[in-house]
Formats: structure tokens, sequence, C-alpha cells
């Protein structure tokens, strides 16, 4: 006998699998495709994601990685440029949704598509909300030194990320976590939260609960400018830069005319009572003096135009000649990347 504890019960009391219209772009986004893909509690009819773009190097064209694991899967793709007519909204209404899941999708969704699902639009956004709604959760996540962050369900409205929640889950920020490690582990515990849940938003079964504004912060989609560093700030800071910028745009410093990727680094335990910027030599470490009596012992570095190299290496190459790292100006007039939500 059908119970309404049955996960497969629609809102309207019907027993079939909840229709769903996936949308998503990067990496972020495939394991959720993926577990509802492979239930057969879910019928996912159609994906939508960004055009293929322009990247790397060469500019060639590249597919998202959603468009990839949709077309592995057998799954129908739409990639508009928009939803903002209703010819691009069309293929959406003929889809006849439950519910809209949306993970890193790239676009906001205006209100006449928010409207198209029986049941709701739902989001995977990767913070606790309400810290870090916006383009950016997880490298400011590491970027403010967070403890703990993670991924909230939650119900789409027409504000960003303001909606409210229907269920959260977190994970611990490791002292080595960069922002594509980081990713992929909240990908998966993501994934996880949307198979448990959905069920259960498509039955009328769960209610959201509103989000303490009070508590907001909003991020911006980080920029190249993002990755200059300052030395002024403390070495525990710059680290956790240096991580938060990795993969993109990565953490770089200046030094006369020449740029340098930070790839690695390490905070040095004792005070250092340099000028910011100054670069030591203390045994086999390279140190570069911070903010705040701090040092930083550089590991991994990329000269511009060359491969990756060990701080030692470079150092060698520089034929003994202690080279002084200057903070770019724009480092000191670019926005900041964190702040409260008004």
């Amino acid at each position: 006998m059908v119970t309404m504890s049955d996960p497969s019960i629609r809102k309207d009391g019907t027993k079939e699998p909840v229709r769903v219209v996936f949308f998503g772009t990067p990496d972020y986004a495939v394991p959720a495709l993926k577990l509802l893909a492979t239930d057969d509690r879910f019928d996912v009819r159609l994906v939508v994601t960004q055009p293929d773009r322009p990247a790397g190097r060469r500019h060639q064209m590249t597919e998202p990685a959603v468009k990839i694991a949709a077309r592995e899967l057998g799954m129908h793709v739409y990639q508009p440029e928009s939803l903002r007519s209703p010819e691009a909204r069309a293929p959406l209404e003929h889809a006849g949704a439950d519910v809209f899941v949306v993970a890193a999708y790239g676009l906001i969704l205006g209100p006449k598509t928010l409207a198209m699902p029986a049941v709701s639009c739902v989001n995977l956004h990767a913070s606790l909300l309400p810290l870090y709604r916006g383009a950016s959760p997880i490298a400011c996540a590491i970027l403010a030194g967070e403890r703990e962050t993670g991924v909230t369900l939650m119900q789409m409205d027409r504000g960003l990320d303001t909606g409210p929640v229907y269920a959260a889950t977190s994970t611990v920020v490791e002292e080595c976590d960069t922002t594509d490690v980081l990713t992929a582990r909240l990908s998966e515990i993501g994934a996880e939260l949307l198979l448990e849940h959905l069920p259960s938003i498509a039955a009328g079964r769960l209610q959201p609960t509103p989000q303490d504004d009070a508590r907001a912060t909003m991020t911006r989609r980080i920029l190249k400018s993002d990755g200059a560093i300052d030395w002024s700030h403390p070495a525990d800071a710059i680290e956790r830069q240096i991580r938060a910028m990795w993969p993109w745009p990565r953490a770089w410093a200046e030094t006369g005319n020449a740029q340098i990727q930070i790839h690695k680094a390490r905070v040095h335990a004792a005070e250092i009572d340099e000028e910011p910027g100054t670069v030591l030599l203390r045994d086999s470490d390279v140190i570069v003096a911070c903010g705040g009596s701090t040092g930083l012992i550089l590991e991994l570095m990329q000269p511009a135009g060359s491969k990756p190299v060990t701080a030692q290496a470079w150092m060698a190459g520089l034929r003994g000649a202690l080279p002084r790292f200057v903070t770019p100006e724009v480092a000191r007039t670019r926005p900041p990347l964190i702040q409260p939500a008004s």
C-alpha cells in the first residue's frame, strides 16, 4: 500500500518519479547530476548548462563539465545564452518539471523561470548560509580562515542566495585545503544532501526555514587582482590567500619588474623583524617578511614564462642576489571580496 512516507510520492499524490530539470555548469555540479540520473526516484528530463566558452591560453572552445557528464549519461542538454525570452524558456516549460535543481549554473534565474516547476526551485549553495552568499563561497571560506564550511540546500527566490533553507551539511576546512580540493569534497557531500531531501521536498513534506539575514555575508566574483599579495598582511592570511586562489587566479607577487606566482608556502614559526617584502635566507628556507613581524616560507613558485620551481631553485637562479617583493597597487585598490550583505 502506498503511504505518504513513500519517497516517490509527489505533492499531487501520484507515485511517480520526481520530474527534474537540472541546471549546472562546472565540475561542482557533476556529482549531483550523476546521482539524480542513476536513482529511479527521479526523472531528469533536461540538463541546462552554459554555452561552450573559450578557455586556456589558446582560447579553445571548451564544453562545460556538466555537458560532458550529461552526454555520457544519455541526457538531453540545453545551452541557452540567457533565459530572458519566452522562446528561451520554452524547453523548460515543455519539460513539465516538479522541481528545478540548480548547482553552480552561472546565471540568476528570473521570476518567470522560478515560477515554472510545480513544486520548487532548489539550489545547492557551497556554504553554510547565510554566510558567504554569492559567487565565491568556497574560496572565501578558506580566505577567512573558517574551520568549517558546507553545502546548503535552499529554496530559490528572487534574491541572490537569500531563500529559506531546507537542510545543510558541513565539513572541516583542512589546513592544506585549496579551493579545488575543497570544491571537490563539497560537491560530493552536496550531492548526497540533495538525494536525501529532494523526495521530501517534492512531496511537500519538508518546509524550508528562513535565513537569519543579520548574519549574512556576500561574496563577489574573483578577479585576477585578488591573487595579488599584500605583504603588509600577516603571514597566515597570505598563506590562506595562496590556497584560496588555487587554481585560479593563483596568488602572485612582484619583485622589481618580474611577476611570480606563489603556488605553495607555509608560515614561519618565529618572529621576523624586517620590512614586509624583505627576502631572507635561513638555513635552507627562503622567507619573506610579512606584516605583524611574521614570515612566510616559500616552497613552490613559478616565475613568468617558466615552469614551477622550488624556492631554493628560484634563489639559485638569482646567483646570490636577494630580491625584494613589493605590493602591487591592485592589492591595495581592489574591492573587498567578502562584505556584509546589505
